[in-house]
């Protein structure tokens, strides 16, 4: 399923972020509180993260 990418440049870069950080295996809930402060994210940015990476990870 394609997810369409967010016009946010901070949703971006945390996806970015997150995606590089999973990769050395650190939790994904940690990572997306840690990425809501670092990228200064909205409630609806939030929202979307989260969606997006459920959604990929849902997809393994």
């Amino acid at each position: 399923m394609a997810t369409i990418m967010p016009e946010s440049e901070n949703v971006q870069k945390a996806i970015k972020w997150i995606s590089a950080n999973l990769e050395e295996n650190k939790p994904l809930p940690k990572l997306l509180e840690q990425a809501v402060f670092k990228f200064d994210l909205s409630p609806k940015d939030t929202e979307f993260l989260t969606n997006f990476f459920r959604e990929s990870r849902a997809g393994k």
